[in-house]
């Protein structure tokens, strides 16, 4: 137990500009407080609807890095099961925030509701503040350009392939990792030797279909490069493929695992009507990006 704990809890997806408002908060602590992360694995959604298929703006391990960034005293995962989503908000915050870790001061986002059927309005979190003795602050929401920062604006932004507008809302740019898998070589045939990348993580969001400009991270070295998302559509493809033509680079990576950094959508996919127009095209995107 913690003697003066101030706290904040919540899934934290994307980690973006509107919660590090609240991260801010929680560390803006007066000496003798230790600052509270509480976050959830798995992420409540997988549990409470497991027949949908969810996708996250950050893995597990980008959230914990993305976390080492901040000055939180301690960062808690609590697991998130059935059993566990039906605790009502009185029992969530009397036995576990306030009794088993030693809350004093509590720190929430403008859109916060605790317990079972996220039951706990802002009114009521005010009267248990009192019943239990701890203090309460709500943090305002964030804006930019007059849109609320959340991750589900996010997410939409991502399945657009609206790359600008995503790294603005997070605040840094938005990337993934995967692992160079053999393709059919049908970048080599054209010119434009391409990696094909396997997202390991079943759950992490993919950008919509698109060319993109991209940093590559491989080894601790830093490289450009342009990655197709989609089902290449020229070849008559079915299956949707993740390509990388990284620039300026010739070793095999085959097998490797690779960062992929994104910077800016460049184009749609398109259907070629010939091998010759996609290849004048791919020339034209390798100058754009």
């Amino acid at each position: 137990k913690i003697d003066n704990a101030i706290i904040t809890t919540g899934t934290f997806d994307g980690l973006h500009k509107g919660h590090v408002n609240i991260i801010n908060e929680l560390c803006s602590k007066h000496d003798q407080q230790e600052s509270v992360l509480i976050t959830f694995f798995p992420h409540p959604r997988q549990i409470l609807y497991p027949n949908q298929t969810i996708k996250f703006i950050n893995t597990f391990d980008e959230k914990m890095e993305l976390f080492a960034n901040y000055k939180i005293d301690h960062v808690i995962i609590h697991e998130f099961n059935l059993e566990f989503s039906r605790i009502s908000s009185v029992e969530y915050i009397r036995d576990i925030l306030k009794k088993k870790i030693g809350l004093k001061k509590l720190i929430i986002g403008h859109d916060h509701h605790f317990g079972r059927n996220r039951e706990a309005s802002v009114a009521q979190i005010k009267e248990y503040s009192e019943l239990y003795d701890f203090e309460f602050k709500q943090v305002a929401p964030l804006t930019l350009d007059g849109m609320i920062v959340s991750s589900t604006k996010i997410r939409n932004a991502l399945n657009q392939g609206n790359i600008e507008l995503t790294n603005n809302l997070l605040g840094y740019k938005f990337s993934f990792q995967g692992t160079i898998i053999k393709g059919k070589g049908l970048g080599r045939t054209i010119g434009f030797p391409t990696a094909n990348l396997e997202i390991k993580n079943k759950y992490k969001i993919i950008p919509g279909n698109g060319v993109y400009a991209v940093f590559i991270d491989f080894e601790g070295q830093k490289y450009k490069g342009m990655l197709n998302i989609g089902f290449n559509p020229t070849f008559n493809e079915e299956k949707l493929s993740i390509e990388l033509n990284v620039f300026n680079f010739q070793d095999d990576i085959y097998s490797k695992e690779i960062k992929v950094i994104f910077e800016k959508k460049i184009r749609d996919e398109i259907k070629f009507n010939s091998i010759n127009e996609l290849k004048k095209q791919i020339f034209k995107d390798k100058i754009s990006a």
